[in-house]
Order: C-alpha cells, then structure tokens, then sequence
C-alpha cells in the first residue's frame, strides 16, 4: 500500500532532538509529521538504549549554576520527574509518547524508515519516501519545510548536502583539543545492561560470543556488581571504524563484551555477592554517539566554546565538557573519556542547524554545523534537544512569514526567532524577552511585599569545612559588604575567607578575587564578623568563600531562597572534576576552580547576617525579561511571613487580555536525569504549587492547585477586560517562599 502525506514540515528521526522540534512546531500552529524508525521514541534516552538526557548541567560537576535546558525539553524532564523521579526508562518512554500523541497537529510514523527523497531542484527537497515494516505501507510524505534529526543524517546526505565525518587536523581551525591518533576519528557506539536480583541463587552460561579473556579489558578491575546501565558508559567501541556502515559488526562486539562482562561477575568467583542476581535486560541496539556532521551556514568550534564566543543569532546554548574518548573503546588502557570544561555556557547560533547546500532543510541533534572537537561537547541529548526547539519554531515562522530557512541567520529576522522562543521558554542566554508586546509592562505592579534578604536564618545543621565552602549571592557594584557567621571551631585556629566573582559577569567561577580575609578563632561557638572594604565593579553574583578548616564548622539554615544557592570546592570525577581543572599545556583550556551545588537534602544555605540588606527580589523583576538567574536573580520573591503573597498589576486604562503566561522557579540548577539516577523529590521545592488570578472586581479568573510546572499559560476562551489583575499564590512551603520569574500578558 502506498499513501501519500502532505504537511508543512517532516522531521526525520525521533529521537529527544526530533521530538523537541516536532512539539515546537505543532504548537506554534503548523502541521507536521514526526518520523521514527524504531518502536519509541527518545533515541539514546529511550528504553532500547537507556541513556539518560543530560546537557549543561553535566550532573552539577560544572559551574554552570541554573543551565538546565528551557522549553520543551524542560517540560519533558519536569513532567518525567513528577511521574518517575526512580527513572524507569520503561516510563519516560511514555511521556514522550504521550506528549506527541496529544498534539493534534503531529502525524507520528512509527517504525517507519526513510530511504529515498525527490528533489525539487538542486537545492530543494520536494519529498521523502518511507517504509513501515508493521503496516506494510510506504509512504510519501511531501512538505516545504524538512528537519534531519535522524542522527546519522540519511535525508540531508540523500540530497547532498556536504558533511563531515571524523576529526578535523589541527591546521585547519587552530583547536588545541585536536585529537592524536590514540584518541582516533569517531567517537564509539555503547551497548548497557542492567542487572536484578531475584532472591534466590541464579546461574549463568555464557553464549558462545561471550567474550572469554577479560583481560582484553585494562579497566576490568572497574567492574562492580552494583553498576549498571549508564555506569558503563565506557564500554564503547567501534572509534577506528565506520560508525554508520560497522554498527552490525560493532553491536556484536559490544554484545561479546557486556556477555562476557556478566560471566565474569557471575562465574569468576570474584564476586559472591553475585549469586542471586539475574541479567534482566540487554541494549539490542548501540547508542551511538557520532557519525556524520553536515556543515551550515557556521561551524561552532573549541575556541567558541571556551571563549563563550557572543554570536547574533544565538538560538541555543550548551555546556557539557568537550569530552572526547580514546578510539579504542572499552579495548583501550586510557581513561574511558578525556573532559575538559569552559568556565560557562556558551552560545550556539542559529546558522549552525541550516544546511549551506539544501535550502529547506533544517539539521538538528548531534548532525548540527560543529567540529568534531566542539562536537564533543554540542552532542548530548538535551543540548541536541534545546537546538532543535529552535529548528522548529524557525519552521513556524518560514511559513507564517513567507521566508526560507536562510533568511532567519539574517539580524532583522533573527530577533524575531529569538523572541518566540523565548516566550517559549528557550531561555537564550543574554537575549531578555522583547517587553515590547507585554501588557504587563504598561502596569504598575504593586507586591504584597518583597524579600529583603538581610538575613538568612540560622536554623540548619552545621557544616564541617572538610572541603572549602561557599554562598553565591546576588550582590551589587560600589557596596561594601559585611558579613556574620556562627561557627563551632574545635581548637584555636584561624579561617581564611574571601569574596570572589567571576571575570564575565554572566558566569559562576570564582576566579576574580574582591577581597579576603584571615580571621581568628577560638575554641567553641561563636560569632564571626567578615567586613570587606573591596567592592564589585559590576551588578553580578558574588561568592562569599570560606577555604577548607577541618577544625570549624558553621551552621547552616534550613530556609531554601529562589536564585541563591551553596556551592562547594568538591570533586565529581564522573566529570572529570577533581575540585580544579588543569588542563594539558596548549589544549585551549583554561585552569580554573570547580564550586559546585549539592542535591537536596544537602546544600543547605550558609545561614548568615548580611549588611547592607540585598534588595534583589523586587516586583519589577517580573518584567525585566530573563525567566532565570542571570547575572541577578531576576524574580520577584515574596517574604517568608507574607500570608497571602501577591502582586497586582493596574493599568490607567482598560485592557484586553487574552492569555497570561507565568514562569515559575522549577530549579534549574538541577539536572533532573531522565533515568535510571533516582532523584528525591518528584517536585522542585521553589514551584507554586497553587495560585489564582482575579480581575479587578474580585473575580477569579483562574484558580490552580498541584502546579509543578515552569510554565503556566492560561488562555481564555473570552477575553477579559480589566483594567486589574492579582496574581496571589501560596508558599512552596514553610521553608521556601512564593517567587514568580516572568508574567507575560497578551
């Protein structure tokens, strides 16, 4: 049977990439058919692979403080959080699921594979043609508007557009990450296993293709009975190889190491713990990490990363290291991966997701315009995600416009772009929400009462300085601050303090010194007074650092603040974060420290008197345009005694409203993994939870309980005329107060 399609865009591959732009568009108003030729969706971070979606955040080993990704892929990872915060991958397949069959305009292709296209002309796709093994059926599926987000690029290399495939030398961009021949052209496919136990012993043979000589693997000495899925990472292979055409042969070889792997957990008698656990589930297909890379109108690389080179069209940001892994694979004796961090989040500009050869085509995920350096970093799953909205809301408006992919790399359109995406959620780094066409502005907003943080209580657990710690504050230029602590010091000693900030004011790493201070202790529980007489020279975020004394403890505080957090001189190896990055001479890396936050339960805030007070919570920051901490914290919170926080917007004039859309603090300064690393809340402390919205006559408007969202739009059927709006919410919690990011009104 054939059948014959036409909509407004086809993504091609439906992995979190494919997915992210496909629900971007739909939503925005144009028709689309979602492609996928495999049963689920998710790709890597699907059950077949069972990869978590991870991307700047980098597990909090980064300072890369509020970077998880916004948008779609934000409501995704929020929406898993609430229903599987275990992550069971078997789950987050079903999010994904749901949240594409419950877009009216997404036609969803499932094990559908595409394997030809028709050319307009030269530069132009007119059609595809796919094949589903389950229905039997090809499909024609014509559209002016096409996305490769297949991962290996069978559409963009079909119509010929040119591409990359391996490292680049040296000469060409100047990288000092270019990989030597030890570290190859490719990064390598993986293939993970998990592991239960069943409470009674089980034995295992092993297959024929198991591999036998574990010694064939230097890091076998690694294995631990309790790893499982994305714990092996590292058993990679196929770096020397050709990624698209060997991944059969590679999935064997990856197969004979993860059977041969269990066999030697199971019968080598090393590890008797072993003897009741079962080998539950194997990948039937390898998670690949690199293939070919299609060149756009941009190619990102190393020294736009490290440098957080400022592009124009920025669309996307990301942050994981550049983490290149050794050609060898799981057969290698160097460490299994080779990280190496900017000192932030860099920007990713639109001209990187366009083919400079096909017109009407868009490259999403890891097929996007980067070197195979940059690649190293611009490959993870929600920094692949992230792009990808951006593909699908440029495709929203190439046709509400009338304009080609093309014409949105260009100033005057790229603005634009960036403005819908970030009403969206996008986030992109630098670039406010336009308040322009944003009735709250014209108000004058009125709060209930506004946090003055002059002091954060001392009601928490006590710290042991073990490693060195730190609070990151939103501080203000030409202000000398003083400081009191309470510690509990063991013996006589002194404790070295300082401020520091960051050179780029947009940034989280210490590595500008204000001021320090050396004070002295004596022994028990006192309080200690640190006055600075160096100021900031910017408005930006401060650290106020106390430097590693096993012989002090300082007490804590049990109260959570939207926008400030505890950051810690700790290691997370995972990451390659050993509490301070040295790189290699030449590698195009700089040396800095790592400060880290800490999940919940741990992290509590440093409790601390603070003069003069920080007035940073203000209502105004509800209409300044960023919807996250960025060089302040750009949110409106309420005090914590505030009975009924509120904020009430008054026009002279009567007005007609149609939707009202409010972003809330879901903390993303958590990474929320999509699987397999459980989390302990299944709801971030800082959300409203329950709000309601009035007219000026009192009338409720919207009433909302259980809110554990970012964002909340609320559109209604009619339009309200007011000249009033009270928007009153309900503390988190006793420890947490209301807090509002944004209110946007049409």
């Amino acid at each position: 049977m054939i059948v014959t399609l036409d909509t407004d865009l086809v993504v091609v591959g439906g992995g979190i990439a494919g997915t992210c732009a496909a629900i971007t568009a739909s939503r925005n108003g144009i028709k689309v058919i979602l492609v996928q030729d495999r049963p689920v969706l998710g790709g890597n971070g699907s059950s077949e692979v069972r990869l978590w979606v991870l991307g700047a955040t980098s597990h909090m080993g980064n300072n890369n403080r509020w970077a998880r990704e916004g948008g779609v892929i934000d409501e995704i990872l929020v929406e898993n959080l609430y229903r599987n915060k275990e992550g069971n991958a078997i789950i987050f397949d079903t999010v994904l699921l749901e949240k594409v069959r419950l877009e009216p305009n997404i036609t969803l292709l499932l094990n559908t594979m595409v394997y030809d296209l028709e050319k307009k002309d030269a530069v132009n796709i007119s059609s595809l043609r796919a094949f589903c093994s389950q229905n039997s059926t090809e499909y024609h599926l014509k559209a002016p508007l096409f996305c490769d987000a297949s991962g290996d690029g069978i559409v963009a290399f079909g119509a010929g557009a040119s591409f990359r495939m391996g490292a680049e030398g040296k000469s060409e961009f100047g990288e000092g990450f270019t990989p030597t021949d030890e570290y190859g052209e490719l990064l390598g496919h993986t293939i993970y296993f998990y592991s239960k136990d069943t409470g009674r012993p089980v034995k295992y043979v092993a297959p024929s293709y198991a591999l036998k000589d574990i010694n064939k693997i230097p890091r076998f000495k690694n294995i631990k009975t309790g790893d499982m899925g994305c714990n092996f990472w590292w058993f990679e292979f196929g770096g020397r190889g050709d990624t698209i055409h060997d991944t059969e042969e590679i999935k064997w070889e990856l197969w004979s190491v993860v059977y041969g792997v269990w066999d030697y957990i199971k019968n080598s008698r090393k590890f008797p713990e072993s003897e009741n656990l079962t080998l539950e589930w194997v990948g039937t297909i390898p998670g690949k990490r690199e293939s070919r890379r299609f060149n756009g109108e941009y190619m990102l690389k190393q020294q736009d990363i490290v440098d957080q080179t400022h592009f124009y069209d920025a669309v996307s940001f990301g942050g994981w290291a550049i983490d290149l892994h050794p050609a060898d694979g799981v057969f290698s004796g160097l460490p299994g991966c080779n990280q190496y961090h900017s000192k932030g989040i860099y920007e990713i500009p639109y001209r990187c997701f366009i083919s400079k050869d096909i017109k009407n085509l868009f490259i999403a995920g890891r097929l996007i315009s980067a070197s195979h350096v940059a690649f190293g970093s611009t490959r993870v799953m929600a920094t692949s995600a992230h792009g990808a909205q951006a593909i699908g809301m440029a495709a929203v408006l190439c046709l509400q416009l009338g304009l080609n992919p093309t014409d949105f790399a260009k100033t005057e359109n790229i603005k634009i772009l960036q403005q819908k995406l970030n009403i969206n959620g996008q986030s992109i780094p630098g670039v406010p929400i336009d308040q322009k066409e944003n009735l709250a502005a014209e108000a004058k907003i009125e709060a209930s009462s506004e946090l003055v943080l002059d002091q954060i209580p001392f009601d928490g657990d006590w710290l042991e300085l073990k490693i060195a710690a730190g609070q990151l504050l939103p501080l203000s230029k030409d202000i000398q601050y003083s400081f009191e602590i309470s510690a509990d010091v063991r013996v006589t000693t002194s404790l070295e303090v300082e401020l520091q900030t960051s050179s780029k004011i947009f940034n989280f790493t210490p590595d500008v010194l204000i001021d320090s201070q050396r004070i002295e202790l004596k022994q028990g529980t006192q309080k200690v007074e640190i006055s600075f007489q160096n100021t900031l020279t910017d408005d930006q975020y401060g650290f106020l650092i106390f430097r590693s004394n096993p012989y002090v403890k300082i007490r804590c505080s049990e109260k959570r603040i939207s926008g400030i957090v505890s950051v810690y001189n700790r290691s997370n190896p995972a990451v390659n974060n050993h509490g301070k990055q040295i790189p290699p001479q030449n590698s195009g890396f700089e040396s800095f420290e790592f400060w880290c936050a800490e999940r919940r339960p741990k992290g509590q805030n440093i409790a601390m008197s603070i003069s003069p007070a920080l007035n940073c919570f203000q209502k105004d920051n509800a209409i300044n345009g960023y919807t996250r901490p960025y060089i302040q914290s750009n949110l409106w919170v309420a005090e914590w005694n505030d009975e009924h926080p509120s904020l009430t917007l008054k026009w002279d004039e009567t007005k007609t409203i149609y939707s009202i859309i409010l972003f809330f603090d879901t903390d993303f300064d958590h990474p929320m993994e999509s699987s397999q690393m459980g989390h302990p809340e299944n709801v971030m402390p800082f959300v409203v939870r329950d709000y309601q919205i009035e007219d000026g006559a009192g009338n409720v408007l919207c009433a909302k309980t259980g809110n554990y969202h970012t964002i909340n739009k609320i559109e209604f059927e009619n339009p309200v005329k007011t000249r009033k709006l009270k928007i009153v919410c309900v503390h988190p919690s006793e420890k947490v107060s209301a807090s509002v990011f944004q209110i946007h009104i049409n």
